[in-house]
């Protein structure tokens, strides 16, 4: 079993990672500044309380532990935010992983698993996106996540070290146990945000655009649960270990659910009506982003098992209510005459 550190494991995939990796035995320490992630969400193993772009911390972390390989979540990831604020996404999210890289060089560690994303391909002109999608980001965020995986592509060539970059579409769901869940602070993802509308937290989700060229007219996008999620990396990690090369691999199912359709699972999974409003397009946004998983498939022997998207609302409420006892429950449930 192998010593990693996870950077950003107290944040919302990173900490799922960490349960399932501990879970396989593998010794995990926890590198987080709290900034995003939640202390609450470190029970696999030590957190060391750091931020990427100190390297004079991370250069002390890696002096004193012999690390196999890093997994690295570690980033500030909204697309709205980064639009207002460029220069703070390409600090943190660029400026930490090339100090990250450096650190690791250094130690002569030389594998990482990368947590990437869908932005990097922007508004692909055609549906399920490949790898050979070519990457046009259309946002700061998508930007510097391209522009980390670049320079990961340097570092292979310069000094040998070797990455999986896995290009996530719509995480989502909760560990099955209700140990862990999504915990933003703004959120801005669809399903917590219907759930709280479903719990009365949230007067009204809203729905941004309803004339998109789908069959019912809203965004159709690629739901994939945390939990598959946690198991990709997984074999991402044993991918390297056992000396597997650079490769960047799309998560997701293949299929595509509408924001209506997660409105409605969202009803039926949780016996409550969900009041939503409809307002106009978010600048950008593509009418439907699906992945084609093929390659991980075949380079990780890896596919989207945990269930589709009334397994993922399932799994997410039990958090919700777990997370917000005396809260949920506010809103009448449905009636259908």
């Amino acid at each position: 079993m192998a010593r990693l550190l996870i950077t950003g494991g107290a944040g919302y995939v990173g900490s799922h990672c960490v349960k399932s990796l501990a879970a396989a035995g593998h010794e995990c320490m926890v590198y987080d500044n709290l900034s995003r992630g939640h202390r609450e969400f470190v029970k696999w193993g030590p957190l060391i309380e750091g931020d990427v772009r100190d390297a004079e911390r991370l250069a002390q972390v890696f002096g004193a532990h012999a690390f196999e390989a890093v997994l690295h979540f570690a980033a500030l990831a909204y697309v709205g935010e980064s639009v207002l604020d460029p220069d703070r996404y390409r600090d943190v999210n660029e400026t930490g992983t090339r100090t990250l890289l450096t650190a690791m060089r250094d130690a002569g560690v030389n594998r990482i698993v990368f947590s990437s994303t869908c932005s990097v391909y922007g508004k692909p002109e055609t549906t399920p996106i490949t790898e050979r999608t070519p990457c046009k980001p259309m946002n700061p965020y998508g930007d510097t996540k391209l522009a980390c995986e670049r320079m990961m592509d340097d570092f292979d060539r310069g000094s040998g070290l070797r990455s999986v970059r896995l290009r996530y579409f719509n995480a989502a769901g909760a560990d099955p146990e209700g140990e862990l869940g999504e915990w933003h602070e703004p959120e801005t993802h669809l399903i917590p945000l219907v759930l709280d509308a479903a719990s009365g937290k949230r007067e009204v989700v809203e729905i941004y655009g309803a004339d998109f060229p789908t069959p019912d007219g809203t965004a159709i996008r690629d739901y994939v649960h945390v939990g598959d999620l946690a198991d990709a990396h997984h074999r991402a990690l044993n991918y390297l270990l056992h000396g597997g090369q650079t490769v960047a691999l799309n998560l997701g199912t293949g299929r595509g659910v509408s924001v209506r359709q997660v409105i409605e699972t969202a009803e039926k999974v949780t016996g409550r009506l969900v009041p939503s409003r409809t307002v106009g397009r978010r600048d950008g946004d593509p009418p439907e982003l699906v992945a084609d998983p093929g390659k991980a498939k075949t380079i990780l022997d890896w596919s989207a098992g945990v269930g589709g998207i009334e397994q993922i609302i399932v799994d997410a409420w039990r958090w919700h209510k777990t997370r917000n006892q005396g809260t949920v429950g506010s809103h009448p449930a449905i009636c259908r005459t």
